[in-house]
């Protein structure tokens, strides 16, 4: 049987952090009332002329940018015709022959090493309204509320050899755009969707293979799934002397199979032309150079210098620098205690593991870094216990209190006086000469026994350090 190799490139649809549509004012606020964000425009009405939303321009030459695509000074919006129940004007507004962005790319990062994964273009085009099916009552609706909504389609190369270079790519970009603040990611609300091209060919051959085109996949799991499904019956019908048919397959997530949905258009299909209601879009190079001064450090850059800067390991590197509010906390509260990596560590434990239970993002979090800095030196420095440490922050992050001034209240600071303690050791020894002859025969086992018997003494807030130093002294 040949061995075969996947060749897989994705589009991606984002939905741009726009507080009104494309090309009129509607709000594109998510979950409101279905046909409430609704005008003659977007509605697609005889006579109306739509109007571009500048801010468009400004979120897809930054990420053009981020990208490293070449930006066109020059644009052309077109008409992509075709039928559906959503698209009232039966045509969608987007770019053709003359997108925004021209060739970039976007460095990944792979089991085999760092991989460079082209980028054809970067387009703009209006968003479709939605389908709603009840088969209850066995009829459909129509929302436009999110008809017009501003959508930013990011074609990739066919670079990709694997699913896992797929998902890496989407997690890489989905970064970009999340830390540049023009789409906020969101893939269940579909504000950041993906569509996959895949096909096989005997590995070693240069002609591509008739490709397939895959879609409803909200996760990067989904994502994953889908495209190990497909390139695993793509080979299968070819090891059956069968073709791969050119066709739009949908990912059914409860049975993890893709199925037929219908033929792949063409470009052809679609009979694009310029629309003639929007002049062509042409750029100013003072408003490129005013968004590339606005670019942020982007999450490859970042990572590289916290590996640098911090001496943190990979995987939190990695973890810290995948959004960009989460980098942020990081450096803020690494400045206020220079102690990068435990820090991190408490964030990557403690802090995260809250929020995700909260369902809360680190912009909602109460605790501020500071915070949670006084925290891990109250720790450091002996003040409280490890295990009162961690009590404490449960507190905070709740309420967002001052460390510190939480454990003076509840009277947590730790004994480290050693007089003091030396006192409370004698008692438990006394108290349990058995043991202690034990100990001394040989059953090194019991110090745990004598701290935890100490501890019961001091209500916990003995130094355990310093107790088994004290211990040690005393029973050699």
């Amino acid at each position: 049987m040949p061995d075969y190799e996947p060749v897989i490139g994705l589009e991606v649809h984002a939905q741009l952090k726009t507080k009104t549509k494309i090309f009129c004012s509607c709000s594109t606020n998510f979950g409101d009332e279905p046909n409430t964000n609704v005008c003659p425009v977007c509605a697609g009405m005889p006579g109306v002329l739509p109007v571009l939303n500048k801010k468009v321009l400004e979120f897809s030459v930054k990420t053009g940018l981020a990208v490293n695509c070449k930006i066109n000074m020059k644009s052309l919006f077109a008409r992509k015709n075709y039928f559906y129940p959503d698209l009232p004007k039966d045509y969608q507004i987007s770019m053709y022959e003359e997108p925004i962005c021209g060739p970039g790319r976007i460095d990944i990062e792979t089991s085999a090493g760092p991989k460079r994964i082209g980028v054809t273009r970067i387009h703009l085009e209006e968003d479709a309204g939605k389908s709603i099916h009840s088969p209850v009552e066995n009829v459909s609706f129509v929302d436009l509320n999110r008809t017009g909504v501003p959508l930013m389609e990011i074609v990739s190369e066919p670079d990709m050899r694997s699913p896992e270079e797929a998902v890496a790519y989407l997690k890489a970009l989905r970064a970009i755009l999340v830390y540049l603040d023009v789409c906020d990611g969101n893939m269940e609300e579909g504000s950041f969707r993906c569509d996959a091209n895949v096909s096989v060919r005997p590995r070693g051959q240069k002609e591509f293979g008739i490709r397939t085109e895959l879609k409803n996949m909200n996760s990067f799991r989904h994502v994953q799934r889908a495209l190990e499904y497909e390139i695993g019956r793509q080979c299968d019908l070819l090891d059956d002397g069968e073709k791969v048919v050119q066709e739009t397959r949908l990912f059914d997530t409860a049975k993890s199979v893709t199925v037929a949905m219908r033929t792949k258009e063409e470009a052809n299909d679609y009979r694009y032309f310029p629309d003639p209601d929007l002049p062509p879009v042409v750029l100013r190079q003072e408003w490129i150079d005013r968004w590339a001064s606005e670019l942020p450090e982007l999450p490859a850059p970042r990572r590289a210098r916290f590996l640098e800067q911090y001496g943190l390991p990979a995987d939190a590197a990695d973890l810290l620098t995948s959004e960009r509010a989460l980098a942020d906390y990081f450096e803020a509260a690494a400045a206020a205690y220079n102690e990068p990596k435990k820090i991190a560590n408490w964030i990557m434990t403690d802090l995260l593991r809250e929020l995700n239970q909260a369902h809360l993002s680190v912009s909602d979090c109460k605790l501020a870094p500071e915070g949670l800095a006084a925290l891990v030196r109250l720790v450091d420095e002996g003040v409280i216990s490890g295990k009162s440490g961690k009590d404490v922050f449960t507190e905070v992050f709740a309420s967002g209190e001052d460390p510190e001034a939480v454990v003076k209240a509840k009277g947590l600071v730790q004994i480290s006086d050693a007089s003091a303690l030396e006192e409370i050791v004698d008692k438990v020894l006394a108290a349990n000469p058995a043991e202690v002859e034990s100990y001394k025969g040989g059953k090194k086992k019991l110090m745990g026994f004598f701290v935890g018997q100490i501890m019961r003494e001091t209500k916990g807030q003995a130094n355990p350090g310093l107790v088994n130093q004290i211990i040690q002294k005393k029973l050699g």
